[in-house]
Parts: C-alpha cells; structure tokens; sequence
C-alpha cells in the first residue's frame, strides 16, 4: 500500500485528503479557509494575492497530516490568471473567477478575431470574461504598464506546482488546465501564441503541457508532484466518469459536462471544448440560471428556504397544471439570450397558487438543463448515466423531476470533495507509473462514489410530456433560439 495526497484550492478553502493508492480510501484530511476579505458588496474578490492560496494550504497540511505520503495532487480553481515578471514574481494580484470586468474585453477579442466561429476553431470555444485570455486582454487595456512586465502566464494550479516544487526553471501544467485557458486547443494539443499576443499585446512565456501520467517533479523532500489540473477535470476524475456519464452541475449557475473520445467545435460558443485530466474530453455546456431562480422563486412565495420550496413544489402534480417557467432570470446563455428575461406561461385561475409556481421553478430549471444536455447530444455525445451534483440535489422535489426530464438513469453521489479526491487519483497514477507498477495509459482503478441511483421509470412518459409543454413554450417565445 502507498500513501497519496490530493489538494484542492478552491476560491474559498484548501482541502487535503490523503488517501491509500490502491483503493482510493480516505485516511485523513485537512482543511482550512482562505485568508481572502469579501468585496464591499459581499462577494468574492476578483483580486487575490496567491500567497494566501499558500497560507491556507500550510495551515490545512499541519499537524503532520502529510505524514508518509509519497505524492502529491494538485486541483485548484480554474480561470485564476497569474501574470509573473521575469524573475517570477506576482506582476499584480491574479485574476480570479468570472471577473465581470473582463467583458467588454471579451467582445472585443471576438471581433478582432473575426467572430465566435474562429474562435471555436482555433481553441474550442469562443472568449468568456472568467478565461485567462479575456483576462490578458482586460490587463492590456486598463493596466498597459503591468500587462509589459508580464513576461510569464500561469494558472492556478499551476503556479502551486511551482510553489511545490521550489520554482523550478521550467514551469508546467496539464492539458485539462490549458484547455480553459482561451488560447490552447484541445483538438490540436498546441497553444496558439499568436492569440496571446493578440491579447496582452505581446508575447509571453506559457508553462509545458504535460500529459495525463506525468508528474511535474520532486520537492527538495522527495515527494513525487504529478501534473495537477483545475477543479472542474479534478471532479470528474474523482467521480469516476467514463464514456457515457454526464456530470449535471447545480449552482446559482448550472452547467453540463460529459466525457468524449475527441474535442468538439461549436460555432454557436454553447459548447466549450475542455480536455478532461484522463486524455479523453470534457466537453461542458453552461446555463446561468439554476438555483438563483429556485431562490428567486421561494423570494416570490415567501418560502424562507429550498428545502420549503421543494416541500410546497412536492404538493403539486407534474406539469405545474399548465404553468411553464422558462428561467432566464439574468439572461441565458443556452440558448445564447443575454438581454433576454424569465417568461412563466400558463397561468390560468386554477394554476395561480404557490405549489403550482414552486413545482414550476424546479421544472423550468431543470428543463433548461436538459436542453444543455440536448446540445450535447446533438453533437452526437453519448449520454446514459447522469451525475447530479450540488446542495439542491438531495431536494425531493429534484431527484422526483429529474430522471423523467433527462430521460435516463440519475446518480446523486454523497457530498465529497470529489476535486482533492481526483487529484489524490491523480498523484497515485504518476506513482505508480514512476514505480513501473502502472500503465501510463490507464489511471488507477478506485473506489466509486456511494451514490443513490434514481430511474426514470413509469414516469418517463409523463416528464417527457412536461418537457415537451416546456419546449414550446419556448420555442413561441425564442423562435429559433438553438439554430442561431
């Protein structure tokens, strides 16, 4: 037996889990909260020293939590810019999460490219205000004299690799990581340098790809560090999905991802072309609207929580007798109506009562996901078996809707860190390889997750029914919106 660690930094916390190589299990863990002050308006910081992604990692290994460990993984949030000088260090804060700032930078790299389909063409997917390139090209434009000191580009996970191992001369990262950074293809598996140019306005040192075995070095103690990857690869490989899963994502935003033997090119920009930490693809499309429009429904209805909302949406029937939220509540992006706002359709005297309006949000919610879902299958994605992750998937009122409405069977694994878990797998994988014990093609076979398993069943028909109701109505209201 050997002893692995997986590390997972996201934009709140570090957690450590240390896990035995042959089974995944977990041994120990560590945690610890980012030492991160809020914006004024509450929300999280789109500026954050990357020191304090250090601090908290110390403070979540004491204790000797690293005891006997012989590998380290490294998962972390992705979309983290950190822009270095020549000597290595921080130019500026990193630019973290989906900096609202960036957008306006966004269309213009659009533009300067000649529209969304190059763009999709040459990495994958089309520029978003929380990539690393719109990133640059915001840097560019509002902070000119930090954006010519910035000589070197690193992520994340990346940059705490880096830190792992003592700053070696030679930097790297992983091609899940690259593939989220706007100017990476996972098609081809080769950066493309003239977009950076085009976005920071010159060029810029970018870290090696490594592939999915590999480790990126030895600390000065011995420890073997593996390629690392951001949270969203990290994830799925903790899960354990394979060829026919698909991992549903319920936030305040929503967000769909299935694993593809090859990368897809989407001229629409619905689909984002990601490279997963295994060497197959993770293709991911994304709503903006899930649970912020439950929460906004239960603000309607004066319900104080989720679970009351599910609680009152349970004492409704399928199909919310007539009613149809379509939830856009702040735009959408599948389909791509960014001005557009939510339409409830259906209302008549019999419909008009709370139930009826709860059952409503939770189906228009996850209605507008299996319309993401349909993106990927149209693109010919192999979907049978569907992870629903997220707080709001223990709701009954969720895990009653959801199989009829995706058509197929719907797993709701048990809260974990699954990100530190899939490091963890991660580093166990470029172990063994390093020790001749497994092959670089194949990752170590671990432990699923314990899970409840949900069927579609006799209600199939029925939420096929509601889906239907839900599709034509928008389809009245947003006539052609998936052609465009």
């Amino acid at each position: 037996m050997g002893i692995v660690a997986g590390l997972d930094s996201s934009p709140d916390f570090t957690r450590i889990v240390v896990c035995d190589t042959d089974t995944g299990a977990v041994l120990r863990q560590g945690y610890a909260p980012h030492p991160v002050e809020a914006t004024e308006g509450g929300g999280r910081p789109s500026d954050v020293d990357p020191q304090a992604w250090l601090l908290s990692l110390g403070e979540a290994a004491g204790g000797g939590l690293l005891e006997g460990v012989q590998a380290i993984g490294v998962s972390a949030q992705q979309n983290g810019l950190v822009p270095l000088d020549a000597q290595g260090n921080t130019v500026r804060p990193a630019l973290v999460g989906g900096d609202k700032r960036a957008q306006v930078a966004a269309a213009d790299l659009i533009d300067a490219l000649g529209g969304r389909e190059a763009w999709a063409q040459a990495v994958g997917c089309v520029p978003q205000a929380a990539q690393p390139v719109t990133k640059l090209r915001w840097l560019n434009k509002t902070e000119p004299e930090a954006a010519l000191r910035t000589t070197v580009l690193m992520q994340a996970h990346d940059w705490l690799v880096w830190q792992l191992l003592g700053r070696p001369a030679r930097r790297t990262t992983d091609r899940g990581g690259a593939s989220g950074t706007g100017y990476w293809s996972a098609a081809t598996g080769a950066y493309r340098p003239d977009l950076v140019e085009l976005a920071l306005g010159h060029q810029a040192a970018l870290p090696d790809v490594l592939g999915p075995s590999d480790a990126a070095g030895t600390t000065p103690e011995g420890l073997l560090i593996s390629a690392g990857t951001g949270e969203t690869m990290a994830a799925a490989f903790g899960l354990g999905i394979g060829l026919g899963d698909a991992v549903v994502s319920l936030g305040a935003s929503g967000s769909v991802m299935a694993v593809h033997p090859e990368a897809l090119v989407d001229s629409t920009g619905m689909i984002t072309s990601l490279a997963d930490a295994t060497g197959m693809h993770l293709p991911v499309v994304t709503t903006l609207n899930a649970v912020r429009a439950l929460r906004g429904a239960a603000e309607l209805l004066g319900v104080p929580d989720l679970e009351g909302l599910s609680d009152l949406a349970m004492k409704s029937t399928p199909g919310a007798h007539g009613l149809v939220l379509l939830p856009y509540l702040e735009g959408e992006r599948t389909p791509n109506l960014p001005h557009t706002a939510g339409t409830l359709s259906g209302l008549r005297r019999e419909s008009m009562r709370p139930e009826h309006l709860a059952r409503a949000a939770f189906e228009g919610m996850l209605c507008g996901l299996a319309d993401a879902l349909d993106v990927l299958r149209g693109r010919g994605v192999d979907v049978r078996r569907i992870f629903l992750l997220g707080p709001v998937a223990e709701l009954p009122a969720v895990q009653a809707v959801a199989p009829a409405l995706f058509g197929a069977q719907v797993v709701v694994p048990q809260p974990a860190d699954y990100a530190a878990l899939g490091a963890a797998r991660q580093a166990a994988w470029a172990l063994g390889v390093s020790q001749g014990t497994l092959d670089p093609r194949l990752p170590p076979v671990w432990q699923g997750a314990v899970a409840q398993v949900l069927e579609p069943g006799e209600e199939l028909a029925v939420g096929q029914a509601v889906r239907q109701q839900y599709v034509s109505v928008r389809e009245q209201t947003h006539p052609g919106a998936f052609r465009a």
